[in-house]
C-alpha cells in the first residue's frame, strides 16, 4: 500500500465550513480549477457515490465510505486492479483547525496508478487546500 499525507492548520475557517464546502459535491468545480464536472444525487453520507470528470481525464466514480458530519469523510475510487482511497479530516486544536488529506493506493496495480494519476494530486494538495480554505471561508 502507498500513503501519503498533508495537513495544515488554519484559524481562516471553521470545521462547518470546511464540511459544508466538501458536502456540496456538485459546486465542486466552481473552487476546484482541476474539476470539470461533479453530480451527486442524494446525500453527502455514507453509501452514496457521485460522478467526477476530472480536466482533461474521463468520468470517474467516487463513493463515500465514511461521512461524520463536521469531522470529515473517506471515499474510494476504484481504477483497473487498485482502489484510491482518500480521507479528508477537520480536527479542532489549540492552534486552529487541523485539515488532514491522507490518500492511499492499494491493489496488484497500485504502483502504476500512483506513477500516472496519483502522484499528481499529492502534489496538487498545499495549493488545493489553501484554495479550499479561501473558498471555505467565504460560505
Amino acid at each position: 500500500m502507498w500513503t501519503k499525507s498533508y495537513s495544515v492548520t488554519t484559524t481562516d475557517v471553521t470545521k462547518e465550513q470546511m464540511w459544508n464546502l466538501f458536502a456540496d459535491v456538485n459546486k465542486w468545480p466552481s473552487w476546484d480549477e482541476g474539476i470539470e464536472f461533479t453530480e451527486l444525487k442524494g446525500n453527502f453520507e455514507k453509501g452514496n457515490s457521485f460522478i467526477l470528470k476530472p480536466k482533461g481525464g474521463p468520468k470517474i466514480r467516487v463513493e463515500l465510505l465514511e461521512t461524520v458530519i463536521n469531522k470529515g469523510y473517506l471515499d474510494v475510487t476504484a481504477f483497473p486492479l487498485a482502489k484510491m482511497y482518500g480521507s479528508h479530516d477537520f480536527e479542532e486544536t489549540p492552534e486552529g483547525l487541523k485539515i488532514t488529506i491522507t490518500i492511499s493506493v492499494k491493489g496488484i496495480l497500485a504502483f502504476l496508478w500512483v506513477k500516472i494519476v496519483v502522484q499528481d494530486i499529492v502534489k496538487g494538495l498545499p495549493a488545493d487546500v489553501k484554495k479550499q480554505i479561501e473558498t471555505a471561508g467565504k460560505l
